[in-house]
């Protein structure tokens, strides 16, 4: 398998209104480095999986209703748990969106998309599918 993967990074604000969640249940902000890896079975006659110049821009575009957000205050979101795990699944599904939709002109080649996000120095989470 190859893969070519692109980061970024969100800060948002929100809350995690649940007795497991601990001191998280209030309001609080999170930076998250966030990674999105693009997987192929094969290359391009070029020796590429996609472009990097696009997957990056089509992350930013993904990332940027979420960018300085409270996520408690998003209708999209609204009665969602934001853990760190949900919103790796959100943005595999915005950005699943935009490869299926040929923004990534990358001619059918991609096969799956890796989100990872890193909360901390000692926690990250993901989530890895077909599209």
């Amino acid at each position: 398998m190859f893969a070519v993967e692109v980061r970024d990074h969100i800060m948002i604000g929100h809350s995690l209104p649940a007795e497991v969640f601990g001191p998280a249940r209030g309001m609080h902000g999170a930076t998250f480095t966030v990674d999105a890896a693009f997987i192929s079975e094969q290359i391009d006659e070029h020796g590429l999986v996609v472009d990097i110049g696009i997957a990056t821009e089509l992350l930013s575009e993904v990332l940027d209703p979420l960018r300085y957000q409270n996520l408690d205050e998003l209708p999209e979101l609204e009665g969602k748990f934001t853990t760190t795990e949900f919103l790796c699944h959100h943005i595999f599904e915005k950005l699943s969106e935009q490869v299926r939709s040929g923004k990534l002109s990358d001619n059918g080649r991609v096969r799956s998309i890796r989100i990872s996000l890193q909360e901390s120095h000692v926690a990250r989470a993901w989530f890895e599918g077909e599209i």
